[in-house]
Formats: C-alpha cells, sequence, structure tokens
C-alpha cells in the first residue's frame, strides 16, 4: 500500500534552517508529482512547494527564494529544504502525492520561534 512518510521537522529560531524528508513507497516513485503542503492553525492547507517527475518545481509565493524541494528517485524520497525560515512558516507540513487518489503523510510539525 501506499505510504508517505515525513520527517526532520522540530522547532527553530527565525532564520534558521530545517530539511524536511518524505520517505514513499508502494507506488511507482519516479513516474509521479511529489508536493508539499502545509496548515497552521485556524488557516487552510495550501500548497508549499511541488516537483514534476521531470524535476520541474513550482512554489508558494511567500517562500521562494528560501525554500528548495528536490527528489531522489533512487531512495523514493522527496525533500524540503527551508532556509531564512520565518515565524509565519510554522505549521504541520505534509506530503502528498496524487495517484490513483490523494495520499497524505501523518505530517511533521515545523514551529520557528525565538
Amino acid at each position: 500500500q501506499v505510504q508517505l512518510v515525513e520527517s526532520g521537522g522540530g522547532l527553530v529560531q527565525p532564520g534558521g534552517s530545517l530539511r524536511l524528508s518524505c520517505a514513499a513507497s508502494g507506488f511507482t516513485f519516479n513516474m509521479y508529482t511529489m508536493s508539499w503542503y502545509r496548515q497552521a492553525p485556524g488557516k487552510e492547507r495550501e500548497l508549499v512547494a511541488l516537483i514534476t517527475r521531470g524535476s520541474n518545481t513550482n512554489y508558494l509565493d511567500s517562500v521562494k527564494g528560501r525554500f528548495t524541494i528536490s527528489r531522489d528517485n533512487a531512495k523514493n524520497t522527496v525533500y524540503l529544504q527551508m532556509n531564512s525560515l520565518k515565524p509565519e512558516d510554522t505549521a504541520v507540513y505534509y506530503c502528498y502525492a496524487g495517484i490513483s487518489r490523494e495520499y497524505w503523510g501523518q505530517g511533521t510539525q515545523v514551529t520557528v520561534s525565538s
């Protein structure tokens, strides 16, 4: 079955960095676009970044220049490198794959605070 397992979240000071990982299994990873979403308390879930099977990328305007999405097809893993983090980046971050239906990871908490 399809599984998406995120890791790498935590508490970081403003201006700091984190790298999130999403290990995927149960489907042909290199054939699908992979995405990262986030949801802050009281807000709707929003698309942060996506990477196509051809490694084309797209980003939420507020993270452009600070976040980088990448994928390692040999490891079936997608990453989100987050630099220059701001308090408004605080959220639960989710890995997403749209295959036969929507698949979501369990989420990883990112807290940016001094």
